[in-house]
């Protein structure tokens, strides 16, 4: 069965001036546009698609990539409004059309949106969907703390940073936790902290712990050797100044300098920390 809005392979099935008609294991067909075809394309050939119905509702496959497929969450710019509602640029020929009903706030070209990729069930066409809360799930226990996740970056409040989690999940990276710059749209990996008693996620962009420690001293002893075996930082410096400079926290930092020195790596002094090893 062909999936809308998601890739599938398919076989060549039969060739027409428009393109070249795609069939799926069940039979269901598809047509790719001849410019997606590729000259070489045969009858009987296997190729993988992207699957989405074009304005006449026809099955029709690309070999384009989209920035999102159904189901998925993505930061994308609206290219028009009309009375129909606003189409985003999704990375296809035809633009997605967010519906004006499924807009959280009345949208504007050349403004950028987090969206959600759905198939209308009223009509089986791909729309866009920025009323994005709908969608996203309330019982996080099947996440553990530490565990990886993929995160989308969602937006700011006073607290931190919301991210969407895995494509099914609203989480929260605290901002004093967060040492580098993150942009709304973003994508990066992230760690699960701890799931609260009223069910939302805190999350971490760093691996927590002595892993997290192992990590960081790494990353200082790449510093060290970049600055010629000597970095001005010890026990006693700022917090601020240690995010500013080595994107950790003062806690991390201290965990990971407290092993290396254990490791005979470095000598730390009221200076800062200095590299035992050859540069």
């Amino acid at each position: 069965m062909i999936r809308i809005g998601d890739y599938n392979d398919m076989e060549a099935a039969r060739f027409t001036a428009s393109g070249a008609y795609l069939k799926s294991d069940d039979g269901q067909e598809a047509l790719l546009p001849r410019k997606f075809a590729s000259p070489d394309l045969k009858i009987g050939d296997k190729i993988r698609v992207f699957i989405f119905t074009d304005s006449e509702d026809r099955l029709t496959a690309t070999t384009q990539t989209p920035k999102a497929r159904a189901g998925e969450f993505a930061y994308l710019q609206a290219v028009d409004v009309n009375k129909y509602g606003a189409f985003l640029d999704w990375g296809l020929d035809k633009d997605l059309m967010v519906p004006f009903s499924e807009q959280q706030e009345k949208m504007e070209k050349g403004k950028k949106y987090i969206v959600r990729v759905s198939v209308d069930y009223k009509t089986n066409r791909l729309i866009g969907v920025s009323k994005i809360k709908d969608f996203l799930k309330k019982d996080a226990s099947a996440l553990k703390p530490g565990q990886e996740v993929n995160l989308l970056i969602a937006g700011f409040t006073a607290l931190g940073i919301k991210a969407i989690v895995d494509n099914q999940y609203e989480g929260l990276l605290y901002a004093n936790e967060v040492f580098e710059t993150l942009l709304i749209g973003e994508k990066t990996k992230g760690y699960v902290k701890r799931i609260r008693d009223d069910g939302k996620i805190d999350l971490t962009l760093y691996k927590q712990g002595v892993e997290r420690a192992v990590e960081s001293g790494e990353i200082i002893m790449e510093r060290l050797r970049q600055s010629g075996g000597f970095l001005p930082y010890h026990d006693k410096t700022p917090p601020e100044v240690i995010a500013a400079h080595l994107n950790m926290s003062k806690k991390t930092f201290k965990m990971a300098i407290g092993g290396l020195y254990k490791a005979g790596r470095i000598r730390i002094d009221d200076a800062g920390i200095t590299l035992l090893e050859s540069p």
